[in-house]
């Protein structure tokens, strides 16, 4: 299989991370300095994907009332860091329940980073170029879908806090 076509591969990411895990490294790093350096590069080039992801529900499921924030890479609580995207809306914040959530986090024991969304758990986070950026958008789906179907859930499955739902929109 070529780079190329690896890189593209659904599975590159998981193949990239076994190799670091392997290899006790990240991205050839292996120093957590450097492994911190690959980090803060990843944040940008993941950026416009998280974003895009978020918007996609926001114009489909929150019939655009949504606010996607991003805060770039900051200081986590255990001390490591992180980056947080978020889309919230009226009935969300109504209801009292978290918004919908992609963070990328290099938790100070970590060996690597991570995805994840607010109700979702851990996808490794092994992006170093563009291309790898683009391959995890259908994660970022995953994770913001899965996050909006677990904040109904919280709510018993009271699907009047998504607009389209109550608007009666069907697919």
């Amino acid at each position: 299989m070529s780079s190329s076509t690896q890189s593209a591969s659904p599975v590159s990411a998981l193949l990239r991370h076994f190799a670091d895990l392997r290899d006790g490294t990240h991205g050839g790093a292996r120093s957590r300095p450097d492994k911190v350096r690959l980090f803060v590069a990843a944040v940008p080039l993941l950026d416009p994907h998280a974003r895009q992801a978020l918007e996609e529900i926001n114009t489909y499921l929150l019939l655009g009332t949504g606010e996607v924030t991003a805060t770039g890479v900051r200081q986590s609580a255990d001390g490591g860091l992180e980056a947080v995207w978020t889309l919230s809306w009226p009935e969300q914040r109504a209801a009292g329940i978290e918004p919908v959530l992609i963070r990328a986090y290099f938790g100070a024991g970590f060996a690597h980073p991570h995805l994840q969304s607010g109700t979702v758990g851990d996808w490794p986070l092994n992006v170093f170029d563009e291309e790898q950026a683009a391959a995890e958008l259908p994660t970022l789906r995953a994770l913001a879908a899965a996050d909006v179907h677990n904040l109904v859930f919280q709510l018993g499955g009271d699907v009047r806090i998504i607009p389209a739902t109550a608007k009666g929109v069907d697919a």
